[in-house]
């Protein structure tokens, strides 16, 4: 039984190696391009019925926080039916290293903001900012097993936060601080994967 679980063990480490030294192609570019769309449609939103959004934080954070979820359940959906399509037998290792790879950013984002919410409302200005960066960050970790390319939209999240940070105060919760960053990010990143597929011939 002992050699049993050690043959067990042997396969599963060696299934994790493949997946980690394989390329992850669950993400769907027309489903990131529509979360970018819908990034701008927020912003939009937030335009027309949010025009002082510092003095309605809970709302402006419900804006948001809705279209994040929304976005997540759509590429998350989409995620699961391409890789179990296109990475067969090793479906479940590829999720869970992309998984894996954007939960730490992911869950930090969350944390921060639920400590600005709660002890420091006078910073809640920094949020966008911050969470972009939080986001570059987690595409830069994800870079390892996708498209060389994806490091452009991970340095755009990295710049579009420093510029929202440096607006200061309430400009920085203007709607198109979050509209352009992740509405022309999610676009970027659509078209990066859709060029790979174009270039490796990708019909999927």
């Amino acid at each position: 039984m002992t050699d049993l679980h050690k043959a067990i063990g042997d396969i599963t480490s060696i299934r994790r190696q493949m997946a980690r030294s394989t390329e992850f192609r669950g993400y769907g570019p027309v489903t990131l391009a529509a979360t970018g769309v819908s990034a701008l449609l927020a912003a939009a939103a937030q335009a027309e019925w949010l025009p002082d959004p510092a003095n309605h934080i809970e709302i402006y954070l419900a804006i948001w926080a809705s279209t994040a979820i929304v976005s997540a359940a759509l590429i998350g959906t989409e995620m699961f039916a391409r890789t179990r399509r296109i990475h067969s037998g090793l479906a479940d290792e590829m999720i869970h290293m992309a998984v894996e790879q954007f939960l730490p950013s992911a869950g930090a984002g969350a944390l921060l903001t639920f400590v600005l919410l709660r002890f420091v409302p006078s910073a809640m200005w920094m949020l966008p900012g911050v969470w972009q960066i939080i986001f570059s960050l987690g595409i830069f970790a994800s870079c390892r097993f996708l498209p060389r390319l994806m490091v452009a939209p991970g340095a755009w999240y990295l710049l579009t936060g420093l510029v929202s940070i440096s607006l200061a105060g309430n400009r920085a919760l203007s709607p198109w601080t979050m509209g352009i960053a992740f509405g022309l990010g999610q676009l970027l990143v659509a078209a990066v994967l859709m060029f790979h597929a174009s270039e490796a011939g990708d019909d999927n």
